[in-house]
């Protein structure tokens, strides 16, 4: 994946995507001792990144292929991000998703015109499924995160804030699946200046951390984080990216994610979920390094649950 293919990339999906915008916070900026600038998702179609990757990979199908549909295993954001590309391109797009999902995420998926198959709450149930749905219809699996058109297209989030802001030097993401920090870190390494990328993690799903660590895919056992969109795991598509071009990950608590939130709620007067604050809760934990530097925050998407905020 070089730097034309992202520049094509962009191209392609920017009719079906919003350029979002890029946010500052004076107060943040003095707790944190740096200039801080957050490139906001949450106002991103669908309201999140994923729409970014979901549209590119759909694009990048044969017309055969796209005649008969496309498909995905999600309970979150990819689910509904998938669901709006397709619609918007004139695809099927068939989204399975476990019984436990929560109501709102159905239904959204249904109202972006998402043809949803309901799965028992486990992967290898999700994975079964989707195989089935292959087979019956002819259907293309595209992968949340270990896809390489979906990490190209998570890339131009980044690519964007760098147009915006060339002299940043460093660009802090989230981490679940490694689809945004392994588009991130292309962008950064291809548009930036000497730009690093680093990501952020819950302590509960630290899997990426631990993999950097030990040079190979691992797992989590638990998934005890409300940080709900990180409990995905890396791929063998997005992982060796990770390793080559990631300078660190930190790993944070639940109670530095609940401060971040809070903080964005307050100053930014923006709605952001868990998972994005986790970019801004591993600035925090890293503050003392980044004395004086320009430094970028994706704020990765805004489709949380008013009725349960972790603050009051």
């Amino acid at each position: 994946m070089d730097k034309q293919s992202l520049i094509d990339c962009h191209n392609r999906i920017k009719p079906f995507i919003h350029n979002t915008p890029v946010l500052t916070s004076r107060l943040i900026d003095k707790v944190v001792g740096s200039q801080l600038y957050f490139k906001c998702e949450n106002f991103q179609r669908m309201g999140a990144f994923k729409m970014r990757g979901a549209a590119n990979a759909i694009m990048q199908l044969t017309d055969e292929q796209k005649q008969n549909g496309v498909v995905t295993h999600s309970s979150g954001n990819f689910a509904q991000a998938l669901s709006l590309s397709a619609k918007s391109l004139g695809v099927k797009a068939f989204i399975v998703m476990p019984s436990s999902a929560p109501q709102v995420k159905k239904d959204a998926v249904k109202g972006y015109g998402g043809i949803l198959v309901e799965c028992e709450p486990d992967l290898a149930a999700r994975e079964f499924a989707s195989q089935e749905i292959v087979k019956k219809y002819g259907a293309t699996f595209i992968h949340p995160s270990n896809d390489d058109h979906v990490i190209l297209g998570q890339g131009t989030a980044c690519k964007e804030l760098l147009e915006e802001q060339p002299n940043l030097e460093y660009v802090f993401t989230p981490v679940g699946g490694g689809g945004l920090i392994a588009g991130t870190a292309l962008s950064t390494h291809y548009f930036g200046s000497n730009c690093k990328t680093v990501g952020g993690e819950p302590f509960e799903t630290d899997d990426a951390y631990r993999s950097l660590k030990s040079g190979k895919i691992e797992t989590n056992t638990t998934t005890n984080t409300i940080a709900d969109g990180l409990k995905t795991q890396l791929g063998d598509r997005n992982f060796p990216i990770i390793q080559k071009h990631v300078e660190e990950i930190v790993r944070v608590t639940e109670a530095d994610i609940v401060v971040a939130m809070r903080l964005i709620w307050e100053r930014l007067k923006i709605v952001c979920e868990p998972s994005s604050a986790v970019a801004l809760a591993a600035v925090f934990k890293k503050k003392n390094d980044l004395n004086g530097k320009k430094i970028g925050v994706i704020v990765s998407g805004g489709n949380v649950d008013i009725n349960n905020l972790p603050f009051k």
